[in-house]
């Protein structure tokens, strides 16, 4: 592992956090921001529903490693949520079984340390009719009205276990055009999209009432003193520090 060690922020789910390096994608944008101040790992896998999560939950968050994530951000339910096939096979889950799932996950993840901070997000929306024109196809499975039945449960089981949760269900559809710029495919999230995500997941670290805050503009800058090599001033008497010049850009985003 290269040093300085530095907090963890892991990114865990299906595909809309293993694409979220993409298309100007959410991960992405958090990994800039958190530039020298705290590690963004990509824990995502597309294709995975919540089922698939348990399997191998102690395998990627393992109780008795060295370090452990100071956040964790979860995402699963839109695959869970597509209509089960007539062969058994596929990713739906039942309602009642994905919220167990998510209580699970939700449990083993606390259990890891005292330190340790969880938020879920729910499914995202869909455009069922960039999806089908994408397919080539009449059916896919999803609906946007079975995301959003998925999203209000999460929130309410969030709710219940006092944990953080965003529901990008409602949250992208608060914009009028949401339809028209929030995804690349119907599902996946487009640059647009991926603002609302970055939003809300600022705004929840930033109201956050945790003993140490992990909002990027609260925590510390790794290696922020002045330097003799860095670009001397126009009068040459001292120097600028740089280390701070991604943040001061990143203010301008207005997250």
């Amino acid at each position: 592992m290269a040093g300085p060690l530095r907090p963890q922020i892991v990114l865990f789910g299906s595909s809309i956090i293993q694409m979220s390096f993409d298309n100007g994608g959410w991960g992405a944008i958090l990994a800039n921001l958190y530039a020298r101040k705290a590690d963004i790992v990509l824990r995502g896998y597309s294709g995975w529903n919540s089922r698939r999560a348990l399997e191998v939950l102690d395998e990627i968050f393992p109780k008795d490693a060295s370090v452990q994530p100071s956040l964790v951000i979860v995402y699963f339910g839109g695959n869970d949520s597509i209509d089960p096939h007539p062969s058994g096979l596929g990713p739906h889950v039942p309602l009642q079984e994905y919220l167990e799932n998510m209580r699970k996950i939700a449990n083993h993840l606390k259990s890891l340390s005292d330190h340790i901070r969880v938020i879920f997000l729910t499914s995202p929306p869909i455009n069922e009719e960039q999806l089908r024109r994408k397919l080539s196809a009449t059916q896919s499975g999803r609906s946007n009205e079975s995301c959003g039945v998925y999203a209000n449960a999460l929130m309410e089981l969030c709710e219940e276990m006092n944990l953080k949760a965003i529901n990008l269900w409602s949250a992208i559809q608060a914009r009028e055009d949401w339809l028209d710029v929030s995804f690349t495919d119907g599902v996946h999230l487009s640059a647009e999209g991926s603002k609302v995500v970055v939003k809300e997941i600022l705004r929840v670290l930033r109201e956050a009432d945790w003993k140490t805050s992990l909002h990027w503009m609260s925590m510390p800058t790794e290696y922020a003193e002045d330097s003799p090599y860095y670009p001397p001033t126009p009068d040459g008497t001292k120097t600028i520090n740089v280390s701070h010049i991604v943040s001061r850009r990143c203010l301008q985003w207005d997250i």
